[in-house]
């Protein structure tokens, strides 16, 4: 089992990189955000990795940050969810806005990752919602890097994370905050004041 590999970025190419471990030429299947395969070739990287192995191929996964790999295992976890969806989720947001859409049960920012349908981004937040509480997966995005097309946080709520924030709020406190409110549909300013109430 590999658990990390540390080289020369090589190559890239379309949802990988090759990394030049030593002489030796590493395919490694990336999100496209990860710092590792946004770095120039020739730089030196790191990446977490998982190997999935199949009847048919055996194919290595990487990610820059410990979190991203465990998003990774949790998600091909759920049923019908496989390594190039899991990727494309990964792909599509940052730590903090993948876990903010899970435990606000927001399945519909989900479908906005590449393949990812309607069944199956309900399926993601059925049987991960306990698995992503508001203590459980986070990181730093400047960490982790950044999302591509930068992808608004959990609609709504992520505006009215990101106004809480600036009252003085943390960031658990304002999750904590807009986590006990149901509705899915309400508008940001609807979001904040139902927020502060819970805050008080």
């Amino acid at each position: 089992m590999i658990g990390f590999l540390r080289g020369l970025l090589a190559e890239k190419g379309d949802g990988y990189i090759v990394i030049d471990v030593g002489g030796v030429g590493y395919v490694v299947n990336v999100p496209a955000n990860s710092r590792a395969y946004l770095s120039a070739e020739g730089q030196e990287v790191m990446v977490h990795t998982s190997m999935i192995v199949r009847e048919d191929d055996m194919s290595l996964y990487g990610f820059s940050g410990r979190s991203e790999l465990d998003a990774f295992k949790k998600l091909i976890g759920v049923s019908g969810v496989g390594p190039k969806a899991a990727i494309a989720i990964l792909s599509a947001f940052t730590m903090d806005q993948l876990r903010e859409a899970i435990v606000f049960e927001d399945s519909k920012s989900l479908t906005k990752a590449n393949g990812i349908g309607k069944k199956t981004a309900e399926r993601i937040v059925l049987e991960l919602k306990d698995k992503f509480d508001s203590a459980g997966i986070s990181a730093d995005p400047a960490a982790e890097g950044a999302a591509i097309g930068d992808v608004v946080t959990a609609g709504g709520r992520g505006e009215a994370i990101n106004a809480l924030m600036a009252l003085g709020y943390s960031r658990p406190e304002a999750t904590s905050a807009l986590a006990g409110i149901k509705d899915t549909d309400l508008t940001t300013e609807e979001y904040i004041k139902l927020a502060l109430k819970n805050l008080f």
